[in-house]
């Protein structure tokens, strides 16, 4: 686990918090990416990661794609209700110079573009909601995303860390969403905490410190994430405090298969498979999310191309 879901005493918002440092890890080092493209790829992931929580069905699925005109090209992450996510960017070597002392430009990286969110909702078309980027930094976007598409008044904050080795620090996410008939008096104190409130990197690293030292060994991302909680929200007043009303987990996730990759291969078409068996005798697919790579013999494209006959 390494999420909470939670609710303020007076019903007047809703908190998603997570601590997804191990999964952003593993996405970079997936995908090889230079900090900038691994701090844009973290904080979509992450993102992803609690709007497919929000979905009431596990097996619903949801994709968020970032795409504009700076040198990252497209981000695109797709999570399910079960909190699985896969994700990739298009440029994960990308390099720009720092726009402040230790502040990634994201939003150089990612430019002027759109954010697509698609909802398969076991439904006969998905939904699609579509907003103009605000400053390509993930969660300004999201947060418009939210109030236009979804018409849901939000605040999003997404982070990842860095630390002096190159390694992935810290990562996490907060998405805080107001409820029908919510009190000004609690929003007004939802308020001031957003005004003062640090970075979310650095309220993640005295999290983790605070476990460390009450613990006397290294926490799990859920301790983390609860004490994280209460690092944010310690001067909300307590008619306002959000109590915590389910632990959940948002983790890599990819779900390809040979069998995926062999309907590709059958779909696209007699004339093309014949063509790779005659001039290459054998295929190799790499998964996008993934890059694990599935290799196809003659035989096996033979026997695809009596499927691709067949229909």
């Amino acid at each position: 686990m390494n999420t909470v879901i939670a609710v303020d005493r007076s019903g007047s918002y809703r908190v998603y918090l997570t601590v997804t440092t191990e999964m952003v890890r593993e996405a970079i080092a997936i995908h090889e990416c230079t900090p900038l493209a691994g701090a844009a790829l973290g904080r979509t992931m992450t993102g992803a990661g609690i709007m497919g929580l929000m979905l009431k069905d596990e097996h619903a699925r949801m994709t968020l794609q970032i795409k504009g005109d700076g040198p990252a090209q497209e981000i695109l992450a797709a999570a399910n209700g079960m909190g699985e996510v896969k994700a990739y960017i298009s440029n994960p070597y990308l390099d720009l110079p720092l726009k402040g002392p230790g502040k990634l430009d994201v939003g150089a990286a990612v430019g002027a573009g759109t954010l697509t969110v698609i909802k398969d909702l076991g439904l006969k078309e998905p939904y699609v909601g579509r907003v103009d980027l605000v400053s390509g930094e993930i969660a300004e976007d999201l947060t418009q995303y939210f109030t236009v598409s979804e018409q849901q008044p939000s605040s999003v904050a997404l982070g990842v860390r860095f630390g002096v080795d190159g390694g992935v620090e810290s990562a996490g996410g907060m998405v805080i969403q107001v409820l029908p008939d919510a009190s000004e008096e609690a929003l007004k104190a939802l308020e001031d905490m957003l005004f003062y409130m640090d970075s979310l990197t650095l309220l993640i690293n005295d999290a983790k410190e605070n476990c460390t030292a009450r613990m006397g060994k290294e926490p799990g991302e859920l301790q983390i994430c609860e004490e994280l909680l209460k690092l944010i929200f310690k001067d909300v007043p307590q008619e306002y405090y959000p109590e915590i009303l389910d632990r959940r987990q948002i983790s890599w996730h990819c779900d390809c298969s040979r069998e995926r990759m062999a309907r590709a291969l059958v779909s696209i078409g007699e004339k093309d498979l014949k063509t790779i068996i005659d001039e290459d005798g054998e295929a190799e697919l790499s998964c996008t999310f993934c890059r694990k790579k599935y290799h196809f013999g003659r035989e096996e494209l033979t026997e695809l191309l009596r499927s691709a006959s067949k229909k």
